[in-house]
Parts: structure tokens; C-alpha cells; sequence
């Protein structure tokens, strides 16, 4: 029985949290997953897993073991990313987690971009705005759009992601254009759901001040497409991510107000797990990222020159 493969099998069941899961990703039938790593435990004579009816709990032994045996496959799959850099070739999967809006607006030029550089890299994207857990859910790269909390993850720096306020030209015929940040609390704003606290914008004046608003809330929702095609009916005014805005603000759907005042900006970074090597498939797609959005972003250029 080869040991690699029994790694390999088992390492996989525990990062893909149950026995069915591992066996789609392996294409192995689930019979054969479960009888591998029975017949681990059997030749080591202990017990690694615990399995119940609704999931896998690792003994205290199996994880001591998951952990070296995921380093031995680490460093394998290093050695060989290595002999194929060499020749300049990456290959293998890459795993990665991308904010939802942000993915479908901007990612898919620079994923083209590198899957023509790299063409045997393969993908593998989940596109969600929740929190990914890249460890327990074995993701290799997150996108991550939001200032960093104390973490173990290791963070590089894309980005700033700028905000504006913009609204309809049939809204502000109706109810006319601010020229003043006050002059927000006459009109009807739309809210995005998931800040800490929605109903209040932060902004900075000129002098570099800083100021608090507490708006006419006229909708509240947790997806910032919805709040931009909301404001692009004549709903209210939005504050949010340039990134999504941009494109309707090209169309001359909205158009940006108050750019004179610095509203909130939030670093972008692309985060990875901490390990004692990093491949070279992931640092190369990290690398190519930087690269990729460096300088102005275009989403800047077209929401700020529009005032």
C-alpha cells in the first residue's frame, strides 16, 4: 500500500471536513476513502478520527499527525513546483476566495491575464462576501477588501478601495444636488447593511477634520449591487465602493457629488495562510496581483473626475 497515497487521502478528509467531500475531490469512491484511512489507523494502531453521524472530530493524536503529514505533502508539492519553475512552467490548483461584487466586476481580466502567462494552473473560486476560513475550508489565497483584524493569516497590499456618494441626474433634478455633506440629512440615502454602523457616514473636510452624518435612511441592504441599481431607479443617494459604482457612473447613470470631502478608504490585500514555505504557484498569482493593481485604480479615475 503506498504510504503517500494514505497521506494524501487522509489529509484530504480532514481539510475537506467529511468522507463524501473528500471523495469528489479525489474522484475516489467513498468506500475506498473510509477503507484507507481505516487501514492508516490499523498499521499505526491508533485512533485519528472520531466519526459521528454529523462530522469529523480529530483525536488528539490525529491532529499532531494531520499537521506533519500536510507539511510532508507541502514540501513535496514544493519541491516539485520548484523543478517546474525552472523551466518557467507552474502547475497544480489554486484555491481561492473572492468578495462577490468586487470578483464579478474586476477579477476576471486579471485571472485571464495570468491563466495565459500560466496556462496549467487550474482554479478553483468561491465568490462570497461572508468570511472565508482558508484553513479549515483549505482555500490557498484569499481577497479581502477591509481593514485587518488581529489575525494569523499573512496580508499583502493590493489596493485602497475609495468610497463615493453618487445619485441619480433624475434624482437630483427632483430633490436637488448636495453641495455640502449636511446637506445629506434632507435627502434619502441607501445604506449599506453589513458596517458596523450603517446609519452613520464618516467623512474628512478639507482641513482634514473629521465629521459624522446620520442620514435619511430610505433602504438598507446587504449587497452593494442592489444599492447601486436602487440609486440608478432614483431611490436615494448611495455611499459605496468606487469599485462598484464606477461603471454606472461611466454610463452617466450616476453621477458622483461631494468629491471634495475624503470619505472612507479601505485597503485591499490579498491574505494567505502562514506556512513554512509558500508555493510558488500562489506566491507568483499574489506577485502578479500587486502588479496588476498597481497605481490609480480605474474605478478612481472615473468616479472622481465625474463631480
Amino acid at each position: 500500500m503506498d504510504k503517500f497515497e494514505d497521506l494524501q487521502v487522509f489529509v484530504t478528509v480532514v481539510d475537506e471536513g467529511s468522507f463524501t467531500a473528500a471523495s469528489a475531490r479525489l474522484d475516489l469512491a467513498k468506500s475506498a476513502i473510509s477503507r484507507r484511512v481505516a487501514n492508516l489507523e490499523e498499521r499505526l494502531g491508533v485512533q485519528l478520527i472520531r466519526r459521528t453521524t454529523r462530522r469529523l472530530n480529530l483525536t488528539d493524536t490525529g491532529r499532531s499527525f494531520y499537521e506533519h503529514s500536510a507539511r510532508i505533502l507541502a514540501d513535496l508539492e514544493e519541491a516539485e513546483s520548484a523543478a517546474t519553475q525552472a523551466h518557467g512552467e507552474l502547475r497544480g490548483l489554486l484555491r481561492v476566495a473572492l468578495p462577490l461584487s468586487f470578483g464579478l466586476r474586476h477579477m476576471g481580466p486579471p485571472i485571464a491575464d495570468f491563466s495565459r502567462l500560466h496556462p496549467q494552473v487550474e482554479f478553483e473560486f468561491d465568490l462570497n462576501d461572508r468570511r472565508v476560513d482558508l484553513l479549515g475550508e483549505g482555500m490557498d489565497v484569499a481577497i479581502r477588501i477591509g481593514h485587518m483584524a488581529d489575525s494569523s493569516l499573512i496580508a499583502r497590499r493590493l489596493f485602497t478601495a475609495g468610497t463615493v456618494v453618487c445619485g441619480a441626474p433624475d434624482y437630483f433634478e427632483r430633490h436637488g444636488r448636495p453641495e455640502r455633506p449636511e446637506e445629506l440629512l434632507k435627502h434619502r440615502c441607501l445604506v449599506y447593511g453589513n458596517l458596523a454602523d450603517p446609519g452613520t457616514w464618516t467623512y474628512r473636510d478639507t482641513d482634514g477634520s473629521e465629521h459624522q452624518i446620520s442620514p435619511q435612511i430610505a433602504m438598507t441592504a446587504n449587497n452593494g449591487d442592489f444599492l447601486c441599481a436602487a440609486a440608478v431607479a432614483g431611490l436615494g443617494l448611495v455611499m459605496q465602493p468606487a469599485f462598484i459604482a464606477c461603471d454606472a457612473v461611466r454610463r452617466g447613470e450616476l453621477s458622483s457629488i461631494l468629491t471634495g470631502y475624503a470619505w472612507p478608504a479601505t485597503p485591499a490585500y490579498a491574505v494567505y495562510p502562514p506556512a513554512r514555505h509558500l508555493s510558488y504557484r500562489v506566491r507568483a498569482f499574489i506577485d502578479f496581483l500587486v502588479d496588476y493593481f498597481s497605481g490609480t485604480p480605474s474605478w478612481d479615475e472615473a468616479c472622481y473626475s465625474n463631480d
